[in-house]
């Protein structure tokens, strides 16, 4: 199956994560690339497939999720560094500059990181889903400071307009130990 479309759904009951992931597979042809429980007692269900199954089988997880859905979202064409990233430091490769986008949800990250990845030539480092940082999450990129500066942009847009932004920063020329301790 090609990875057309991915959605993902973040839910703040563990048990009822585990009945949507379930509901979700059950609905349509779709592929689990990740489903487990984080900070603090979130769920989170990543997953892929053609678009039109991607959103029945999203509808379906929400709608089993009911009131404890935090946000939810499809993203056609997803850019392959997002799935790389998740929760996988990957080796900066240009450290003219960093990018960090830091989020209230989890699901912000994942949009946010497409967002940037696709508005600008810059690499993925880590998109950091909730796990050890109070249900938060967090997306760092690397490349020249103009790209940087224009992915941050790209990658904060959707999430601002629903104010769950908590902060971001883009540090030009940073020391090659800041790269070190985000490994």
């Amino acid at each position: 199956m090609a990875l057309e479309a991915i959605g993902f759904l973040e839910l703040n009951s563990i048990a009822r994560g585990i009945e949507a992931a379930d509901r979700i597979l059950k609905t349509a042809d779709t592929r689990l690339l990740y489903a487990k429980a984080g900070c603090p007692g979130k769920y989170t269900v990543l997953f892929s497939g053609e678009v039109a199954a991607v959103t029945s089988s999203l509808e379906a997880g929400k709608q089993t999720g009911g009131h404890f859905v935090v946000d939810s979202v499809v993203i056609p064409r997803v850019h392959p560094q997002v799935i790389k990233a998740i929760n996988m430091s990957v080796e900066p490769v240009d450290v003219n500059a960093l990018g960090v986008m830091e989020y209230f949800t989890i699901t912000a990250a994942v949009y946010g990181a497409d967002a940037a990845v696709k508005a600008a030539e810059v690499d993925l480092m880590d998109v950091r889903l909730g796990t050890g940082i109070g249900g938060k999450s967090f997306v760092v990129l690397t490349g020249e400071v103009a790209s940087v500066e224009t992915a941050v942009e790209a990658g904060l847009a959707r999430a601002a307009e629903d104010g769950i932004v908590v902060s971001s920063v883009v540090i030009p020329n940073p020391r090659r130990a800041i790269f070190e301790s985000l490994m």
